[in-house]
């Protein structure tokens, strides 16, 4: 088994997805040569130039033919279906693609006796949360939707494929934010609302109470690239989190803030799920312990930053 070095041929799955866009960038100004796999038929021009290599592929029918593996150093596995909400309303959907695409990845590395080094994305949704201290990997885990479901069967996927042999790592991150991030995440959907919002009426926003931990998706990847190349790690998972929780009130005051405009009237609307936590917060100990990982991007900047644009 050996990890990744700069230099190394590293395919990333989920390449052109908002996570996937910044680990190439991130990889290919490390030295590393990127094979990219997406379902989009071409990536976009600014991560198509980070790429050596693009293959179209929807990895819940098979994995693609890239080449020899003995060529492979390393994969991170990024692709799958990742909103929560919508998984209530197609359950089996979320839980077939993504186990499927982790069994295919790794009956085709078996079949080739691959040897390197694979790092899985699971979720730091896979914790029930609500404890009073920072969670770490040994906290509870609790299924509490079906994307949960399908995220701690590929992380019981990757312990079987450890046991045949495979050099496995498992990441759990926490909510992402950062520039480049699509509607249907907290920050671009609360930079929209206020650019939105016109005087005189007040502006509907969801339930802003609850507390959650956001990392800069810089410094996730930056987190995942160590994953992928340290030669030599303790455990076989790892949380990827800042070890705050901020409420939406604090998002929306950044957002505020980036936009350099007052804080509206605001009119909230609709109820915490009975299953989600009021507060979460990870412990990144372990991965800071071992690899010296840190996050280095505030929450205003990544914000600011995000609004830049």
């Amino acid at each position: 088994m050996s990890a990744a070095t700069s230099g190394g041929r590293i395919a990333v799955t989920g390449a052109t997805g908002f996570v996937g866009q910044a680990l190439v960038a991130r990889l290919a100004a490390r030295g590393y040569r990127v094979v990219g796999i997406s379902e989009r038929s071409d990536p976009p021009h600014r991560t198509a130039d980070s790429l050596t290599e693009y293959h179209c592929a929807d990895l819940t029918r098979g994995w693609p033919d890239i080449g020899p593996w003995r060529e492979l150093d390393g994969i991170v596995h990024l692709a799958g279906l990742a909103a929560v909400a919508p998984s209530f309303e197609r359950p089996q959907e979320y839980i077939d693609a993504n186990s499927s695409m982790v069994t295919n990845l790794f009956e085709s590395a078996l079949r080739q006796d691959w040897r390197g080094r694979a790092v899985v994305v699971s979720s730091g949704a896979v914790y029930g949360g609500g404890e009073p201290d920072r969670l770490t990997e040994e906290s509870p885990t609790v299924a509490t939707s079906p994307y949960v479901v399908s995220k701690l069967l590929v992380e019981h996927q990757a312990e079987y494929y450890r046991q045949r042999g495979q050099d496995v790592v498992v990441a759990r991150p926490f909510n992402h934010v950062g520039p480049g991030q699509s509607c249907g995440f907290i920050v671009p959907d609360l930079v929209a609302k206020v650019r939105g919002w016109r005087p005189g009426t007040p502006m509907a926003v969801g339930n802003l109470d609850s507390a959650r931990d956001y990392t800069d998706v810089r410094d996730v990847v930056a987190a995942y690239e160590l994953l992928l190349s340290r030669p030599r790690l303790k455990h076989a998972t790892y949380n990827v989190c800042s070890g705050a929780a901020r409420t939406g009130w604090e998002v929306l005051d950044a957002v505020c803030r980036a936009l350099r405009t007052q804080l509206p009237p605001v009119h909230t609307a609709g109820e915490r799920r009975a299953v989600d936590p009021s507060v979460v917060a990870g412990s990144a100990d372990r991965l800071t312990g071992e690899t010296g990982w840190r996050p280095t991007i505030d929450l205003q900047t990544s914000i600011d930053d995000f609004v830049a644009g």
